[in-house]
């Protein structure tokens, strides 16, 4: 027990020493030709790796769906001459971490290792990347899992909420399709599926690596090509950009609930759009700003009609636009709305003040050194800033670029990227006085429970 502990606070601290430094990202490129990004810390002797894969369960072909998802979960389900119990055990051993976890644009893999162990776990998990088993009786135990996650979604007003507003928002394109698949879906995969999606997710050529600890360059350039020279080389075609497919109103899908549930979202702005920056210090004084956001202050400090609203503007892969949500009694979520649409057309019309900027960039400015809190969360980043296309001078520079921005251009990018009249609200339950206003028929999943 003493030693789980130790190893828990070794992996938490690493690198915090540095959320208030400059953190030096060294470009590393192994001698197979697969580049990583890395900071360099020898103080304690452990190392982070993250791997991201671009494609995740987007790869999915349509009557396929849940087949990257269920292959992920595989990974550590047994490899080469290990079963699943004895993969755990020898993971165990090495006190090593692993985790596997797949979205829609990516999939991704997390390693934490003690230097004693490096090369030994390494080994464990290039076994998990390169030769999993996929063994027919793991095959259906974790089968069974994704089902009964199904069903349960499949009750959970909140999820059944988000997969009507996305198949909406984005239709036959991947974003529209549930990443877990369907109970129809997911039962009919066979293993020669999750063969073909294995082969499909995991390609040298869109793989993204960052690395945070006791490693140097030359030690991560034989550790990337070991655990993954044997990927194939190229995978399929990835998806295509679509466009974020709502335009105004409001969609209520009867739910037996006493508590109702909305998103409600319009189209954003890409990542590298000029005007991103400004859009993101709007959207935090709109509703992403905790208690301090316009939307928490009208919608629950004054009304008390939620316990909490939100808004995020999302740059994904393929699309961008800007989305919320919230739950509310169903005798108040009609009133919710109201509000929320007012709010919207006032920041749209009359924009923020100099205060709220203010405030907004003492905040985004003051918690970004926090993210930056030991060798995995700093591993992570490198990764998403490789994934986004992002320098790595970024890592210093993103302050700045938040406080660049002026009273002048925050009220010009309101003016012109908010719009009331596009804000389009699906919402679960049983709303009093709210109706079906405008936008596509949206029905609610089958609920089919796993098999016992």
């Amino acid at each position: 027990m003493i030693r789980i502990l130790t190893l828990a606070l070794a992996f938490g601290a690493g690198l915090a020493g540095l959320a208030h430094a400059e953190i030096e990202i060294e470009e590393v490129t192994s001698p197979g030709g697969i580049d990583a990004w890395l900071v360099e810390d020898h103080t304690i002797p452990f190392t982070a790796l993250e791997l991201r894969f671009e494609g995740g369960t987007g790869l999915d072909d349509s009557d396929r769906l849940g087949a990257v998802n269920l292959m992920t979960g595989l990974l550590e389900e047994g490899a080469a001459e290990m079963d699943a119990r004895a993969f755990q055990a020898a993971r165990e051993d090495l006190a090593a971490s692993f985790s596997f976890n797949v979205g829609t644009d990516t999939l991704s893999v997390s390693a934490r290792m003690l230097t004693e162990n490096r090369d030994a776990a390494v080994d464990l998990l290039r076994a998990a990347l390169v030769e999993p088993r996929f063994d027919p009786v793991a095959i259906e135990r974790v089968r069974g899992q994704v089902q009964s996650i199904l069903a349960q979604d499949a009750q959970d007003p909140r999820r059944l909420a988000s997969r009507a507003f996305y198949e909406a928002a984005f239709g036959d394109h991947p974003y529209g399709r549930p990443d877990n698949g369907t109970p129809e879906s997911v039962a009919a995969l066979t293993r020669d599926d999750l063969l073909a999606a294995h082969k499909a997710a995991l390609t040298r050529d869109r793989v993204h690596v960052g690395a945070v600890g006791d490693i140097t360059p030359e030690e991560l350039g034989a550790l990337v090509d070991e655990l993954l020279g044997e990927l194939p080389e190229s995978g399929p075609e990835l998806p295509g950009h679509v466009e974020f497919g709502l335009s105004g109103g409001i969609e209520v899908i009867d739910y037996p609930t006493p508590q109702s549930t909305a998103l409600f979202g319009q189209p954003g702005l890409e990542r590298d759009d000029p005007d991103f920056f400004t859009a993101y210090v709007l959207n935090h004084i709109l509703g992403g700003g905790g208690f301090e956001s316009r939307l928490m202050t009208e919608v629950r400090e004054k009304r008390g009609l939620t316990y909490g609203v939100s808004t995020d503007l999302v740059p994904l892969e393929n699309t961008e636009f800007w989305i919320g949500s919230l739950a509310s009694a169903n005798d108040r979520m009609a009133q919710a709305i109201e509000v929320i649409r007012d709010q919207w057309a006032r920041i749209a019309s009359q924009g923020v003040t100099q205060q709220e900027l203010d405030a907004a960039k003492t905040y985004l400015t003051g918690e970004y050194p926090l993210r930056f809190d030991g060798n995995g969360p700093i591993a992570d980043i490198l990764v998403g800033m490789q994934v986004t296309g992002l320098p790595k001078s970024y890592v210093t520079e993103r302050n700045a670029f938040i406080e660049a921005v002026t009273l002048d251009e925050v009220n010009r990018v309101a003016a012109e990227l908010v719009d009331p009249g596009a804000l389009h609200f699906v919402v679960v339950g049983r709303p009093e006085g709210l109706e079906t206003e405008a936008g596509p028929e949206i029905t609610l999943p089958e609920v089919v429970l796993p098999a016992r």
